[in-house]
Protein backbone atom coordinates (compact mmCIF):
# COMPACT_ATOMS: atom_id res chain seq x y z
CA UNK A 1 0.00 0.00 0.00
CA UNK A 2 0.95 3.57 -1.02
CA UNK A 3 2.78 5.65 1.74
CA UNK A 4 3.07 9.89 1.84
CA UNK A 5 6.53 8.70 1.23
CA UNK A 6 5.35 7.42 -2.31
CA UNK A 7 3.70 10.72 -2.80
CA UNK A 8 5.87 13.19 -2.00
CA UNK A 9 8.56 11.35 -4.43
CA UNK A 10 6.18 11.22 -7.29
CA UNK A 11 4.83 14.72 -6.91
CA UNK A 12 8.50 16.32 -6.33
CA UNK A 13 8.15 17.85 -2.85
CA UNK A 14 9.31 17.60 0.41
CA UNK A 15 7.50 14.90 2.49
CA UNK A 16 6.54 18.00 5.05
CA UNK A 17 4.84 19.49 1.79
CA UNK A 18 2.90 16.66 1.09
CA UNK A 19 1.42 15.96 3.99
CA UNK A 20 0.49 19.98 4.50
CA UNK A 21 -1.32 19.21 1.24
CA UNK A 22 -3.28 16.51 2.24
CA UNK A 23 -4.30 18.13 4.95
CA UNK A 24 -5.80 21.01 3.16
CA UNK A 25 -2.99 23.32 4.97
CA UNK A 26 -2.94 26.89 3.41
CA UNK A 27 0.54 27.04 3.22
CA UNK A 28 0.80 24.85 0.39
CA UNK A 29 -0.61 26.95 -3.41
CA UNK A 30 -2.79 25.85 -5.30
CA UNK A 31 -1.13 24.36 -8.08
CA UNK A 32 1.31 22.39 -5.53
CA UNK A 33 -1.64 20.79 -4.09
CA UNK A 34 -3.24 19.49 -7.00
CA UNK A 35 0.33 18.51 -8.13
CA UNK A 36 0.17 16.21 -4.82
CA UNK A 37 -3.12 14.84 -4.96
CA UNK A 38 -2.92 13.56 -8.35
CA UNK A 39 0.04 11.83 -7.08
CA UNK A 40 -2.01 10.53 -4.32
CA UNK A 41 -4.77 9.65 -7.18
CA UNK A 42 -2.30 7.92 -8.94
CA UNK A 43 -1.16 5.85 -6.35
CA UNK A 44 -4.35 4.96 -5.07
CA UNK A 45 -3.22 6.13 -1.86
CA UNK A 46 -5.31 7.24 1.25
CA UNK A 47 -4.59 8.76 4.17
CA UNK A 48 -4.39 7.05 7.65
CA UNK A 49 -8.10 7.62 9.54
CA UNK A 50 -11.01 5.78 10.86
CA UNK A 51 -11.02 3.55 8.45
CA UNK A 52 -9.42 3.29 5.15
CA UNK A 53 -7.81 0.17 4.21
CA UNK A 54 -10.75 -1.43 2.45
CA UNK A 55 -10.10 -4.59 4.46
CA UNK A 56 -11.70 -2.49 7.56
CA UNK A 57 -14.12 -4.25 9.35
CA UNK A 58 -17.61 -1.82 9.45
CA UNK A 59 -17.65 1.34 11.83
CA UNK A 60 -21.54 1.30 12.13
CA UNK A 61 -21.89 4.55 11.28
CA UNK A 62 -23.55 6.73 8.19
CA UNK A 63 -22.41 10.09 7.37
CA UNK A 64 -24.98 12.87 6.26
CA UNK A 65 -23.34 15.64 4.91
CA UNK A 66 -25.61 18.95 5.07
CA UNK A 67 -24.60 22.73 3.65
CA UNK A 68 -25.97 23.82 6.73
CA UNK A 69 -27.13 21.89 10.35
CA UNK A 70 -29.67 24.90 10.67
CA UNK A 71 -33.16 25.39 9.78
CA UNK A 72 -36.08 23.60 9.76
CA UNK A 73 -35.88 21.93 6.67
CA UNK A 74 -32.73 20.14 7.47
CA UNK A 75 -33.94 19.63 11.16
CA UNK A 76 -36.53 17.19 9.57
CA UNK A 77 -34.14 15.31 7.22
CA UNK A 78 -31.90 14.72 9.87
CA UNK A 79 -34.70 12.95 12.21
CA UNK A 80 -35.63 10.73 8.99
CA UNK A 81 -32.34 9.57 8.14
CA UNK A 82 -31.49 9.02 11.98
CA UNK A 83 -34.95 6.80 12.70
CA UNK A 84 -33.51 4.53 10.19
CA UNK A 85 -29.98 4.45 10.81
CA UNK A 86 -31.09 3.83 14.72
CA UNK A 87 -33.74 1.10 13.43
CA UNK A 88 -30.57 -0.63 11.66
CA UNK A 89 -27.93 -0.18 14.42
CA UNK A 90 -26.43 2.43 13.41
CA UNK A 91 -25.02 6.12 14.29
CA UNK A 92 -25.53 8.71 12.61
CA UNK A 93 -22.75 11.94 12.30
CA UNK A 94 -24.41 15.19 10.60
CA UNK A 95 -21.80 17.30 9.81
CA UNK A 96 -22.00 20.51 7.53
CA UNK A 97 -19.75 20.96 4.42
CA UNK A 98 -19.00 25.04 4.77
CA UNK A 99 -16.06 25.47 3.79
CA UNK A 100 -16.37 23.76 0.28
CA UNK A 101 -12.99 21.41 -0.52
CA UNK A 102 -10.86 21.90 2.90
CA UNK A 103 -14.13 21.82 4.53
CA UNK A 104 -13.97 18.81 7.61
CA UNK A 105 -17.04 17.61 5.85
CA UNK A 106 -14.55 16.66 2.55
CA UNK A 107 -11.54 15.32 4.65
CA UNK A 108 -14.30 12.93 6.31
CA UNK A 109 -15.17 11.99 2.67
CA UNK A 110 -11.70 11.28 1.68
CA UNK A 111 -10.77 9.55 4.76
CA UNK A 112 -14.07 7.16 4.67
CA UNK A 113 -14.58 7.57 8.34
CA UNK A 114 -18.05 6.11 7.94
CA UNK A 115 -19.98 3.05 6.06
CA UNK A 116 -21.35 5.40 3.57
CA UNK A 117 -22.85 8.57 3.20
CA UNK A 118 -26.10 11.09 2.02
CA UNK A 119 -24.99 14.08 0.44
CA UNK A 120 -27.08 17.28 0.84
CA UNK A 121 -24.16 19.93 0.01
CA UNK A 122 -24.02 21.48 -3.29
CA UNK A 123 -20.16 22.98 -2.65
CA UNK A 124 -19.03 19.86 -2.68
CA UNK A 125 -17.84 18.82 -6.41
CA UNK A 126 -18.90 16.43 -8.29
CA UNK A 127 -15.21 14.76 -8.62
CA UNK A 128 -15.05 14.42 -4.38
CA UNK A 129 -17.82 12.61 -4.43
CA UNK A 130 -16.89 10.05 -7.72
CA UNK A 131 -14.16 9.86 -6.38
CA UNK A 132 -14.23 8.87 -2.72
CA UNK A 133 -17.53 6.40 -3.70
CA UNK A 134 -16.52 2.92 -3.87
CA UNK A 135 -17.52 -0.50 -3.46
CA UNK A 136 -17.03 0.06 0.41
CA UNK A 137 -18.53 3.19 0.48
CA UNK A 138 -21.44 4.16 -1.02
CA UNK A 139 -23.08 7.70 -1.52
CA UNK A 140 -26.44 8.94 -1.96
CA UNK A 141 -27.04 12.19 -3.38
CA UNK A 142 -29.93 14.24 -2.93
CA UNK A 143 -28.83 17.61 -4.89
CA UNK A 144 -28.27 17.28 -7.92
CA UNK A 145 -28.19 14.27 -10.61
CA UNK A 146 -24.65 12.38 -10.91
CA UNK A 147 -24.12 9.52 -12.78
CA UNK A 148 -21.11 6.87 -10.92
CA UNK A 149 -21.04 3.39 -10.42
CA UNK A 150 -21.24 3.69 -6.54
CA UNK A 151 -23.31 6.64 -6.76
CA UNK A 152 -27.39 6.77 -6.36
CA UNK A 153 -29.38 9.60 -6.05
CA UNK A 154 -32.77 10.75 -4.58
CA UNK A 155 -34.32 13.83 -5.99
CA UNK A 156 -37.24 15.57 -5.95
CA UNK A 157 -39.25 17.38 -9.09
CA UNK A 158 -38.05 20.90 -8.34
CA UNK A 159 -39.19 21.54 -11.87
CA UNK A 160 -42.49 20.50 -11.33
CA UNK A 161 -43.06 22.04 -8.10
CA UNK A 162 -42.23 25.46 -9.45
CA UNK A 163 -44.67 25.01 -12.43
CA UNK A 164 -47.35 23.83 -10.06
CA UNK A 165 -46.82 27.03 -7.47
CA UNK A 166 -46.86 29.70 -10.36
CA UNK A 167 -49.75 28.37 -12.20
CA UNK A 168 -51.82 28.22 -9.01
CA UNK A 169 -51.18 31.88 -8.64
CA UNK A 170 -52.31 32.48 -12.88
CA UNK A 171 -55.11 30.61 -12.26
CA UNK A 172 -56.16 32.89 -10.06
CA UNK A 173 -56.08 35.77 -12.37
CA UNK A 174 -52.62 36.90 -10.88
CA UNK A 175 -50.20 37.69 -14.36
CA UNK A 176 -47.41 40.08 -12.28
CA UNK A 177 -46.08 37.62 -10.78
CA UNK A 178 -42.40 38.01 -8.48
CA UNK A 179 -40.18 35.46 -8.07
CA UNK A 180 -37.52 35.78 -4.91
CA UNK A 181 -34.96 33.05 -5.56
CA UNK A 182 -32.20 30.84 -3.58
CA UNK A 183 -29.05 30.47 -3.61
CA UNK A 184 -27.69 31.14 -7.51
CA UNK A 185 -25.27 28.21 -7.09
CA UNK A 186 -28.53 25.68 -5.85
CA UNK A 187 -29.31 23.17 -8.66
CA UNK A 188 -33.16 22.93 -6.58
CA UNK A 189 -33.43 26.93 -6.89
CA UNK A 190 -32.44 26.23 -10.45
CA UNK A 191 -35.52 23.75 -10.72
CA UNK A 192 -37.69 25.76 -9.28
CA UNK A 193 -37.10 28.67 -11.61
CA UNK A 194 -37.37 26.37 -14.80
CA UNK A 195 -41.32 26.11 -13.71
CA UNK A 196 -41.85 29.43 -12.60
CA UNK A 197 -40.75 30.67 -16.39
CA UNK A 198 -42.51 27.12 -17.68
CA UNK A 199 -45.79 28.29 -16.14
CA UNK A 200 -45.38 31.93 -17.36
CA UNK A 201 -44.30 30.98 -20.98
CA UNK A 202 -47.32 28.58 -21.28
CA UNK A 203 -49.47 31.67 -19.86
CA UNK A 204 -48.07 33.96 -22.49
CA UNK A 205 -46.04 36.34 -20.34
CA UNK A 206 -42.84 37.25 -20.05
CA UNK A 207 -40.50 37.55 -16.72
CA UNK A 208 -39.92 40.79 -15.63
CA UNK A 209 -36.40 41.25 -13.97
CA UNK A 210 -37.79 43.92 -11.15
CA UNK A 211 -39.49 41.13 -10.03
CA UNK A 212 -36.55 38.71 -9.60
CA UNK A 213 -34.58 39.20 -6.19
CA UNK A 214 -32.58 37.20 -4.39
CA UNK A 215 -33.39 35.92 -0.99
CA UNK A 216 -30.28 33.40 -0.45
CA UNK A 217 -32.74 30.63 0.93
CA UNK A 218 -32.65 32.18 4.52
CA UNK A 219 -35.90 34.42 6.58
CA UNK A 220 -33.57 37.41 6.66
CA UNK A 221 -32.59 37.40 2.64
CA UNK A 222 -36.59 36.67 2.14
CA UNK A 223 -37.24 40.03 4.30
CA UNK A 224 -34.55 42.19 2.49
CA UNK A 225 -35.99 41.16 -0.95
CA UNK A 226 -39.40 42.31 0.03
CA UNK A 227 -38.49 45.10 1.58
CA UNK A 228 -36.09 46.63 -2.06
CA UNK A 229 -39.44 45.19 -3.97
CA UNK A 230 -41.64 47.40 -2.15
CA UNK A 231 -39.25 50.22 -2.13
CA UNK A 232 -39.36 50.21 -5.66
CA UNK A 233 -42.85 51.53 -5.64
CA UNK A 234 -44.24 48.70 -7.81
CA UNK A 235 -45.57 45.96 -6.47
CA UNK A 236 -46.41 42.68 -8.15
CA UNK A 237 -50.29 41.04 -7.30
CA UNK A 238 -48.36 38.23 -6.20
CA UNK A 239 -44.63 36.33 -5.08
CA UNK A 240 -43.58 32.80 -5.50
CA UNK A 241 -41.01 32.48 -2.86
CA UNK A 242 -38.26 29.94 -3.38
CA UNK A 243 -38.92 28.51 -0.01
CA UNK A 244 -40.92 28.82 2.82
CA UNK A 245 -37.74 30.88 5.24
CA UNK A 246 -37.69 33.72 2.81
CA UNK A 247 -41.76 33.84 2.27
CA UNK A 248 -42.10 34.26 6.23
CA UNK A 249 -39.63 37.01 5.47
CA UNK A 250 -41.37 38.19 2.83
CA UNK A 251 -44.52 38.25 5.24
CA UNK A 252 -42.83 40.04 8.02
CA UNK A 253 -41.79 42.99 5.58
CA UNK A 254 -45.39 43.25 3.59
CA UNK A 255 -47.00 43.61 7.52
CA UNK A 256 -44.42 46.24 8.72
CA UNK A 257 -44.93 47.96 5.46
CA UNK A 258 -49.48 47.91 5.97
CA UNK A 259 -49.56 45.80 2.66
CA UNK A 260 -52.47 43.28 3.67
CA UNK A 261 -51.49 39.10 2.89
CA UNK A 262 -53.78 37.96 0.49
CA UNK A 263 -55.47 40.80 -0.18
CA UNK A 264 -52.69 43.58 -1.45
CA UNK A 265 -50.35 40.68 -2.67
CA UNK A 266 -50.58 37.05 -2.78
CA UNK A 267 -47.31 35.03 -1.43
CA UNK A 268 -46.58 31.16 -1.98
CA UNK A 269 -43.80 29.54 -0.53
CA UNK A 270 -42.03 26.04 -1.24
CA UNK A 271 -40.90 23.19 1.07
CA UNK A 272 -44.23 23.06 3.77
CA UNK A 273 -41.79 23.51 6.86
CA UNK A 274 -43.78 22.64 10.29
CA UNK A 275 -43.89 26.68 11.01
CA UNK A 276 -45.58 27.35 7.23
CA UNK A 277 -49.43 26.25 9.12
CA UNK A 278 -48.96 28.60 12.20
CA UNK A 279 -47.41 31.75 10.84
CA UNK A 280 -50.56 34.78 9.92
CA UNK A 281 -52.07 34.25 7.20
CA UNK A 282 -50.85 30.42 7.29
CA UNK A 283 -48.46 30.02 4.24
CA UNK A 284 -49.68 28.41 1.02
CA UNK A 285 -46.88 26.16 0.13
CA UNK A 286 -45.13 23.25 -2.21
CA UNK A 287 -44.58 20.17 0.20
CA UNK A 288 -41.27 18.60 -0.25
CA UNK A 289 -41.41 15.10 0.44
CA UNK A 290 -38.62 16.09 3.37
CA UNK A 291 -39.34 12.72 5.29
CA UNK A 292 -39.72 10.29 3.00
CA UNK A 293 -36.82 11.45 0.87
CA UNK A 294 -34.60 11.31 3.70
CA UNK A 295 -36.27 8.15 4.80
CA UNK A 296 -35.75 6.82 0.99
CA UNK A 297 -31.62 8.03 1.07
CA UNK A 298 -30.94 5.68 4.65
CA UNK A 299 -33.03 2.78 3.32
CA UNK A 300 -31.22 2.98 -0.20
CA UNK A 301 -28.07 3.10 1.66
CA UNK A 302 -28.38 0.01 4.09
CA UNK A 303 -29.97 -2.05 0.97
CA UNK A 304 -26.22 -1.47 -0.71
CA UNK A 305 -24.43 -2.09 2.35
CA UNK A 306 -26.47 -5.26 2.76
CA UNK A 307 -25.23 -6.22 -0.63
CA UNK A 308 -28.53 -5.66 -2.85
CA UNK A 309 -28.75 -3.67 -6.11
CA UNK A 310 -30.75 -0.97 -6.27
CA UNK A 311 -31.88 1.41 -9.26
CA UNK A 312 -29.50 4.76 -9.88
CA UNK A 313 -32.19 6.74 -9.51
CA UNK A 314 -34.94 7.88 -7.42
CA UNK A 315 -37.44 11.26 -8.17
CA UNK A 316 -40.11 11.95 -5.35
CA UNK A 317 -42.93 14.44 -6.25
CA UNK A 318 -43.91 17.53 -4.69
CA UNK A 319 -47.71 18.90 -3.36
CA UNK A 320 -49.51 21.73 -2.95
CA UNK A 321 -50.86 22.85 0.74
CA UNK A 322 -53.10 25.71 0.26
CA UNK A 323 -54.00 28.05 3.14
CA UNK A 324 -54.56 31.87 3.28
CA UNK A 325 -51.95 33.35 2.16
CA UNK A 326 -52.66 33.28 -1.79
CA UNK A 327 -55.82 34.03 -3.23
CA UNK A 328 -57.48 35.45 -6.22
CA UNK A 329 -56.09 38.32 -8.08
CA UNK A 330 -57.94 41.86 -7.54
CA UNK A 331 -55.65 43.51 -10.40
CA UNK A 332 -57.46 44.66 -13.61
CA UNK A 333 -55.24 42.61 -16.75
Amino acid sequence: MATIKDVAKLAGVALSTASYALSGDSRVSSKTRSKVLEAARQLNYRKNGFAMDLKRSRTKTIALILTDLSGPYYSELIRSVQEVALTNGYDLIACSSIGGRDSTAVKFLREKRADGAIILAPNIRDEVLIETSGPQFPIVVMDRPLCSEYLVNVLVDGEQGGYTATRYLLENGHRHVAYISGSSDSYDNHLRYQGYLRALAEAGLEEQSKWRLSGNFVREGGYNATKMMIMQGSLPSAVFYGNDEMAIGGLKAFEESGISVPDDVSVIGYDDIQLAEYVNPPLTTIKQPKSEAGSLAAHLLFQILGGESVKQSYMLTTEMMERASAGKSKIEN
